[in-house]
């Protein structure tokens, strides 16, 4: 199968066709959820990356990759209905798990250690408004959204305005989780515990990360193949 993309494919779309190149995108700091809705040439100006070797990993992942039509599916083929029960079941339970199952450990690290790393200080700041943020989100989204979002799908329904509003309100959200995040990033230097860290010290930056990117793919998800259907319908 030939190498589909092209330096002016968007990076949204790339994402959607291979998820796995979220990855990649996540090791270049290339936002491909609020901000994927431009070239791949122009995402990597912007953050200095040096665009043939960033094919050339494409091209890797892609050939890695081959042959996952199954995982695509949920992506791009599904209906809205399957979608939304993906986006509960694989995003919203997890997260409300690590979220609480992590607190503790931000806690601990910042009390113990953040006299000495003042960073983690703002990590646990950071940590919780992102905590609180994504867990009236979450909420948000599955008690009124949804279900409004559903309602659309009947082409007589008289609110529409108000629903693509609801949809809008959302996605600024979404942006300002990313900021959260992106601040995180910077500040834990990519997520890279100093090299005398304690065991729990290290936890709590890796889980951070990994926390980072099942929300990426959480909001891409929604603001790249769910909300559009109903947006620019």
């Amino acid at each position: 199968m030939n190498f589909p993309f092209t330096v002016e494919s968007k990076v949204k779309d790339i994402v959607n066709e291979m998820p796995k190149a979220a990855d990649l995108f996540k090791k270049y700091r290339i936002d491909f959820c609020c901000g994927g809705n431009i070239p791949l040439e122009q995402a990597a100006s912007e953050k200095s990356v040096d665009l043939k070797q960033l094919m050339e990993e494409l091209k890797q992942v892609f050939i890695d990759n081959e042959g996952m039509e199954e995982d695509l599916s949920v992506w791009t083929e599904s209906a809205s209905d399957k979608i939304i029960d993906h986006i509960k079941d694989h995003y919203h339970r997890p997260l409300e798990e690590e979220l609480t199952n992590l607190s503790p450990y931000v806690t601990k690290v910042s009390r113990v250690h953040g006299e000495h790393r003042p960073e983690l200080l703002r990590v646990y700041e950071l940590f919780y408004e992102l905590k609180r943020e994504l867990l009236e989100h979450t909420a948000k989204e599955e008690e009124i959204v949804f279900p409004l979002l559903q309602q659309l799908e009947d082409p007589n329904v008289e609110n529409k305005e108000q629903i693509i509003q609801q949809i809008e309100e959302l996605e600024k959200e979404h942006d300002h989780a990313g900021a959260i995040l992106k601040e995180l990033r910077e500040i834990t230097s990519d997520f890279t515990p100093p090299l005398d860290a304690c065991g729990t010290y290290r936890l709590v930056y890796k889980r951070l990360e990994l926390l980072e990117g099942e929300t990426f793919m959480h909001v891409h998800l929604e603001n790249n193949i769910l909300f559009p259907r109903y947006i620019e319908a």
